[in-house]
């Protein structure tokens, strides 16, 4: 079996650090031949790439695929895929993110790929954008979406919004959740140097956020609680994971409110860090206004780490009432100062709901299960 995935860029994120984990899987299974090729990685949010050489030759940069539309660089980038799609003569090609997603099935078709699967690992159309740009990318995902044999999503939402979009059938689609390497997470601990380090004392209770310091992921609302949950909990530290180019305008934005000692930026740090410094929470908040299933979630709940999260797209599959944190409305500051408030004020309750959440995390998000579902449906899609 022969298979080629293809990815915008590899920087550090949910999406590819999912790609990757499933390539680098897939490599190690018998019969199984694959290939990553990403567009070039750009911007404040790190790369993946030095990872991605454990595959030697089968990892290739697209210099032509840019994020970005760019009618130029877009033409070359979709001839030069289904170029090298009729020398390598893949079984399965596989596409991540929007640019990949719509140049490289196309290029698998022109080709004549028997086995053209996409991945949806978050929203390219929504209530987060403009009409005019939520017409251009739901006719792009439709015209690709003539060109898919199955969809993969982390999250039944992602189904329902492209059915109800008319793109596919029930039956094309199947629920693989991102599945990541869960024993440093089962393993953290809370570490008190690690604490020490970012200036956290050992009596604070840790909030924390991991996300880009961008637009949509919910800083702003967190920023607008914060002073209500500082004055309810003077102990109170958010721990900031992530960079982005709206660093210094929260920054700035937190010392006008007098409370940016409250908050600990730790910048780009490399996804092997992210367990350790989950470790040192006391609970998760997640307010990303679009995502597929933030890898976020259950990567603290893994931890023993209580979450509270906007209900949005795949949240909910995850972050469960009661059980493994608390859902909010989207845009809901009372709500959020409510069950926030409750993380803070009661020790056993986060206790409670981070070992609930680290059973269901451990049955399934395991990389392992993750592999396992993708190289099964490789398999009833070629028998097919």
């Amino acid at each position: 079996m022969r298979v080629e995935h293809v990815i915008t860029r590899l920087i550090v994120g949910g999406a590819q650090e999912n790609t990757l984990s499933t390539v680098l899987g897939l490599s190690r299974i018998p019969g199984v031949e694959v290939s990553l090729i990403s567009g070039p990685t750009t911007g404040p949010e790190g790369s993946l790439e030095p990872l991605a050489q454990e595959l030697a030759e089968g990892f290739r940069l697209e210099p032509h695929l840019v994020r970005p539309v760019h009618p130029w660089h877009d033409v070359r980038a979709l001839f030069s895929l289904a170029r090298r799609f009729r020398q390598t003569r893949p079984d399965i090609v596989h596409t991540h993110s929007g640019k990949a997603g719509l140049l490289g099935r196309l290029a698998a078709r022109l080709a004549r790929v028997p086995c053209v699967i996409h991945t949806i690992h978050g929203p390219s159309f929504g209530p987060f954008q403009g009409a005019g740009a939520n017409l251009l990318f739901k006719n792009a995902e439709r015209l690709a979406g003539r060109f898919t044999d199955h969809f993969i999503v982390v999250a039944h939402a992602m189904s329902q919004q492209y059915l109800q979009a008319g793109i596919g059938t029930p039956e094309l689609y199947s629920r693989i959740f991102s599945g990541f390497n869960l024993r440093p997470y089962l393993e953290a601990q809370n570490d008190p140097n690690l604490r020490a380090r970012y200036g956290i004392e050992p009596e604070d209770i840790v909030i924390g956020k991991i996300a880009r310091l961008f637009y949509l992921k919910g800083h702003e609302e967190l920023f607008a609680v914060a002073p209500r949950l500082i004055e309810l909990e003077p102990r109170l530290k958010f721990l900031l994971i992530g960079d982005g180019i709206l660093r210094e305008q929260f920054e700035r934005q937190l010392s006008a409110q007098g409370i940016r000692s409250h908050f600990v930026f730790t910048g780009l740090v490399p996804p092997s860090q992210i367990p350790a410094l989950t470790g040192i929470m006391d609970g998760l908040v997640h307010l990303s206004r679009r995502e597929g299933l933030a890898r976020a979630l259950p990567q603290a709940l893994a931890a023993g780490k209580p979450v509270v999260a906007f209900d949005c797209d795949g949240a909910r599959e995850v972050c469960i009432n009661g059980k493994t944190g608390y859902l909010v409305e989207a845009g809901d500051l009372a709500g959020l100062v409510t069950f926030l408030g409750l993380l803070l004020s009661q020790e056993e309750l986060r206790i409670r709901l981070g070992a609930q959440g680290q059973q269901f995390v451990k049955e399934r998000f395991s990389e392992e299960k993750m592999v396992s579902d993708i190289y099964r449906l490789y398999q009833e899609l070629l028998s097919r």
